[in-house]
């Protein structure tokens, strides 16, 4: 095994943070299930570090923590592949083993399966082992490599909760901190519109009239987003309030709060989205808003006239929101990391915190929908934002 390998291990080890944990009800039923299937005693799910073996689950014994040198699994880490010992003393690897010999436990049959990581790094195996000679049969060993794929699920999924949770206290800290400075100045500024609209001489100017409604329009929408969103970060992962919202309605207000880059760039934004969406009206709207404004940016900052699609569809699941652009696109290798919170992909350059897209998954999580990012055929990017039916529908 290689210096690079073994230290993707431990990264992986340590992203997983199972070491010195209480077992996990998920991999305690999956150990017993292994013990089961294959007919024996003991079975152990083993995380193997730079120098020691941990048990992080098992049955028919308690967990114990030892040496990576007295492990039987790290033995046989490097050939990366399930292994089957019918007898462990006519095994030149095991014959003078702690775990065989008695001075440890008296293993006789032992069978392993590696545990892979989706990165292709092994960080332990799920064993099951006897006291007694024996053999596995083919579909045994099967069943022991399924389950061991079933161990790093459940660990991807663990992982991906403590990160979930982790971005949610993030947003939550984050919403805590600007609630006084976007408030305080959006507040001054719908004071200063209402004055102006208020003023004896602006019935002499039809125009600025409407513009200034235009605004404070705009302003009380701002008010109401920032008011949810705040909310909203602040419930954590409570659920949003759906509601059945107009798909071009709302599209057609996220246009006119962005009547200005939309302007000031040129850019033509084609909707075709006469539907209806179960979904809580003003974060969709953040969604699009979001969604839209980066097309926008993203193609001007390329130095290309902006052109964007909005077309909403019904599917058999829910409802299929698609945005299209002719911006530069999105690095395939950066599709998934752009919706992480504060990561802003190859935006250098490019105004913004790297928090739009990480609010649109949380949003769109907690509607129980999903979004993604793909080739557009306008030959930059496509975002496609998927919403589930009202849980009434039939």
């Amino acid at each position: 095994m290689t210096i690079v390998d073994e230290a993707a291990r431990i990264e992986a080890i340590s992203g997983y943070d199972v070491i010195a944990c209480p077992p996990a009800s998920e991999l305690q039923g999956l150990v017993r299930l292994a013990a089961m299937l294959c007919g024996v005693s003991k079975a152990v799910i083993n995380i193997i570090d730079d120098r020691f073996q941990h048990q992080v689950a098992a049955f028919g014994l308690e967990p114990a923590v030892c040496a990576r040198e007295d492990s039987m699994c790290a033995a046989v880490l490097a050939d990366r592949a399930p292994i089957v010992v019918t007898d462990a003393r006519r095994d030149p690897r095991f014959r003078a083993h702690p775990f065989v010999v008695g001075e440890i436990a008296s293993v006789r049959f032992y069978a392993s399966s590696p545990l892979v990581t989706p990165d292709g790094a092994i960080i332990g195996t799920l064993c099951v082992f006897d006291e007694t000679v024996r053999d596995l049969d083919p579909e045994a060993q099967r069943a022991l490599e399924i389950l061991a794929g079933q161990v790093i699920e459940v660990l991807e999924l663990r992982r991906a909760t403590r990160e979930l949770t982790a971005s949610n206290e993030m947003l939550t800290q984050f919403a805590a901190q600007i609630s006084h400075d976007l408030r305080n100045p959006l507040t001054a500024l719908t004071g200063y519109l209402e004055l102006a609209s208020d003023s004896p001489d602006i019935d002499l100017a039809p125009q600025a009239a409407r513009s200034l409604a235009h605004a404070e329009s705009a302003a009380d929408r701002m008010a109401a987003m920032i008011a949810d969103l705040l909310e909203y970060a602040r419930r954590g992962s409570a659920a949003p309030h759906p509601q059945s919202v107009q798909l071009d309605e709302l599209t057609a207000d996220v246009i006119a709060d962005l009547r200005v880059p939309i302007a000031e760039s040129s850019a033509t934004i084609a909707v075709d989205a006469d539907l209806e969406v179960w979904a809580d009206r003003t974060l969709l709207g953040v969604v699009i808003q979001n969604i839209v404004a980066n097309a926008v940016k993203f193609a001007a900052a390329a130095g290309m006239r902006p052109h964007v699609e909005v077309t909403g569809t019904r599917t058999s699941s829910g409802s299929l929101i698609v945005v299209d652009d002719n911006g530069p696109g999105v690095p395939r290798e950066l599709r998934k990391r752009v919706f992480d919170l504060m990561d802003r992909g190859n935006a250098e350059g490019v105004d913004g915190l790297g928090l739009g897209l990480a609010t649109c998954r949380r949003i769109l999580q907690a509607h129980g929908g999903r979004i993604a990012i793909e080739d557009s055929p306008l030959g930059g990017a496509r975002v496609r934002v998927t919403l589930p039916n009202p849980p009434d529908s039939r």
